[in-house]
Order: C-alpha cells, then structure tokens, then sequence
C-alpha cells in the first residue's frame, strides 16, 4: 500500500512539474507573441508615418514658394494638388479679378487668374481646408522678351580683395615649422584691407606682407556676411621673407555661354554662379569682364566622366563682350556693348513661367562646331520649388547630331538658353555626371530676378 501511495505521490509530482512546466512555456509564447504583436505595430507605425512624409514633402515640392504671373493677363495656374488656398491682396488692387479680402481656390482644379501691374498677392495654402500647409508668395510681374544667344564666352573676374583658399604650414628661419594664420583666418575669407590699406592684388598683399618686418598685421576680413578686424604676426621662412602661411587668389577665368540680351543691352550667362574652384564658396567680385572666345577642342562627355569645352580666350581689349557687374547663384550679370549685340542676331522670345512648361520636347541653343544652331532635348521632370535653384528642369539631350558632338551635355555648355514653344524657358546649368545625356536647367524667371 505504501509503495503504491509513493508512485502516486510521485505522478502528481511529475503530472504538476509538467503542468508548471507548460503554464511557463505558454506564457513564454504568449510574452513572445505580444512582443511580434507591438513590433509588427510599431513597423507599421513607422512605414505609415515614413510614407506620409515623403507623400508630405512630395506634395511640398509640388507647391511653389514664390508664383509669378502675368501684369493684365489672364492665366492658368493647373498644380492638380488635393489643397486649398486662400488669397489675399498685399498692395493696391487695380484692375485685379481677385477681391479686397481673401478668396479661396481649389488646387487640384484648373483656376484662372488676373491681376493688374504692380500688385502682390499672398496664399495661405491649407491641407484638408483648414491645416495651414504653406504660405505662397505672389509676385505679378511685366511680359517680357529675351534675346536668346548661345555664343561661348570667355569670362574674368577679379575678387573682392583676395580669397583665402587655406591655411598652412611653412619652415622658419631657424627650421622650426610655422603658421601664424592658422585659427585666425579661414578657407572662404576675403581680406580687404591690410593695417588699413585696401587689398587690390595678390601680389600687392604679399608685398605688404612681407613689408610689415615681423609686427602684428591688423587685417580686415569679410566672412561670409560680416566683417571683421582679426590680428596676425608674420614669420620669416628660410628665404627671409615674412610669411602668414595661407594660399590665396584673386581672381577667376574660364569659359562658359551667353544665355540671353534684353531690350537694354543688359547679358545674362551661365545660370549659375562662379565659384572657386578650391573653397567652393561664391566668389565675391570686385568687377568682371566677358571676352569673345573660339572653341578650339571638345572632349566627349561619357558616364562618370563629364566632358568638356577649351576656349581660347584673348585678353585684348577689341575682344572685349562687356563688363560683369553680378556675380550671384543665378548666373553672372552685366551690360553689353555694340560687338556683343552683333552676335545676338536672332529675334527675340517671349519668356515662360515656371508653371507654363511641360514635360515633353524642347530645344537647346549652343555653339558646338562653330555654328550657334538649336538640338533636341527632352524635358523629363519641373520642380516648382526645388531647394538647389539652379535645378528647376530635369532634361534629357535627344539629337543625334549633339550626341555625337559632345556625348552630352558638356563643361562650357552652362548657360545655354532652353526653348520650348517657341518661348524662353531656361539655361543649362549642371550635367548629371552618371549619364551625361541628362542634367538640370534654371528657369528663366529666376535668372529675371537677380
């Protein structure tokens, strides 16, 4: 009887251990599937919130930060955006179709506007009818029409008194290493003046320099928006010349394309600005001047390696295009004089807004065999309120016979006026260095607003 009451002692043992056992593991599985549970949510959650960003900034992009239309006109404005705006006056109404107070349109429906000379308008643009999404500044602007040129040029620009490129390390005197510029001056900064005597040169700055006998120098710098007084002391290197132990330059050339003449003689060119070559900053320019250039070699343009235009450019006077008064992120600017009017032979354009292009065919004017003629090009992509304004237009060369010329689009080519329409549209700025066929354009009315 013991023994049988023993096995059953023991079974109930095993049977609970088993039970415990099992309840363990069930719970285990049940923590395991809460936890697959909350992370499959929280994935979901995230993908979610990931798409409705994108879909966010996608529908940003799509709405321009600044809208120009028309003075007089009635235009279209087609965004086909599921948004609201409401639009209110800034400045006197004149002739204008659109009220005193606010009026609110439908976005995603074609809506025609007009407005009088001289106005300005804001839109209030809401998501849903009242989130506030984004505020739209309207700008009504004068028709216009554009020479367009296409003609390669050469350009040179002097700086703002001379750019730093960098700083750096020379031997003294007595072998020890030096760098008296180091934590003082900057990669970018422009010294205008040196113990109060402006810099005009290169070679002036390194005479005073190298005049100062060792004493602390008072230097004038400009770095990026503000200027600036810092202190430096030259040292000798083993030549015996006072040293501060930075690079610098005073000026730029290079070769690029003429994109338009307006009615005053006044030149647009490149569709972007000239930037040094080390530093990568704007160059802050004292004055410029545009020379007529002959393209005298071509290297194709292939993926991965962008090709490019050489130019001879002689720096005589009866060469002389005209004076660079701007140089800004939108091109370089200045006025024309008789000679540079003889190469804008052709009649001019009416230009077109950024929403009035479309996807599809358009044309290019560039001077590749020593003929200014237009190639085929495709536009393939319009963004309305890019963040890099010299990337309004993604566009895609099609002729065969530029194809065959250049591979592409080209170094030298910046500049080269779009037509689309029979209306100026844009410049070439940037060639897509993966594909050269492809690459970016500015819209015209940016270039317009320097």
């Amino acid at each position: 009887m013991g023994r049988k009451n023993e096995e059953k002692s023991r079974i109930l043992r095993d049977s609970g251990r088993e039970m415990v056992i099992f309840l363990e593991r069930w719970k285990q599985k049940r923590r395991r599937l809460r936890i697959y549970r909350w992370c499959l949510c929280a994935a979901l959650l995230c993908g979610s919130m990931t798409l409705g960003t994108m879909g966010y900034l996608h529908l940003y992009d799509q709405v321009p930060s600044v809208l120009r239309i028309r003075a007089g006109a009635a235009q279209t404005l087609d965004l086909k955006v599921p948004l609201t705006g409401e639009v209110a006056a800034v400045s006197g109404q004149g002739d204008s179709n659109i009220p005193k107070g606010a009026v609110t349109i439908d976005l995603a429906r074609e809506v025609t506007l007009r407005a009088g000379s001289q106005e300005g308008y804001q839109m209030s643009v809401k998501l849903f009818g009242f989130l506030p999404f984004k505020q739209v500044g309207i700008k009504v602007v004068e028709d216009q029409e554009l020479i367009p040129v296409g003609v390669p040029v050469g350009i040179y620009v002097k700086a703002q008194g001379v750019l730093v490129i960098g700083t750096g390390e020379f031997v003294g005197e007595d072998g020890i290493q030096y760098s008296p510029a180091k934590y003082v001056l900057r990669s970018g900064d422009y010294i205008l003046e040196a113990d109060h005597v402006t810099v005009t040169s290169r070679e002036q700055f390194i005479r005073l320099v190298d005049q100062s006998g060792g004493r602390e120098m008072l230097l004038t710098v400009k770095r990026q928006d503000q200027q600036m007084e810092v202190r430096v002391r030259p040292e000798k290197d083993q030549a015996g010349d006072y040293k501060l132990g930075i690079w610098i330059r005073d000026d730029a050339q290079g070769v690029g394309t003429m994109t338009y003449i307006d009615r005053e003689g006044h030149f647009g060119a490149l569709g972007h600005g000239i930037n040094d070559v080390d530093t990568s900053t704007l160059m802050e320019m004292e004055d410029g001047t545009l020379y007529q250039t002959e393209i005298i070699s071509i290297k194709k343009g292939e993926n991965g390696d962008p090709g490019e235009m050489t130019g001879m450019i002689v720096y005589n006077s009866d060469r002389v295009l005209g004076e660079i008064t701007d140089n800004s992120v939108q091109g370089i600017f200045g006025d024309c004089n008789e000679k540079a009017l003889e190469l804008a032979a052709r009649d001019p354009l009416p230009i077109a807004l950024k929403q009035e292009i479309t996807l599809g065919p358009a044309q290019i004017l560039c001077t590749i065999d020593g003929e200014t003629d237009y190639y085929n090009v495709e536009i393939t992509d319009i963004h309305l309120d890019h963040d890099n304004v010299n990337r309004g237009i993604e566009l895609r060369i099609t002729d065969d016979t530029l194809l065959s010329l250049t591979g592409g689009i080209i170094q030298g080519m910046s500049g080269a006026p779009i037509i689309q329409n029979n209306r100026f549209i844009g410049a070439v700025t940037h060639v897509l260095v993966q594909d050269s066929t492809k690459g970016y354009g500015i819209f015209i009315e940016n270039m317009l607003e320097h």
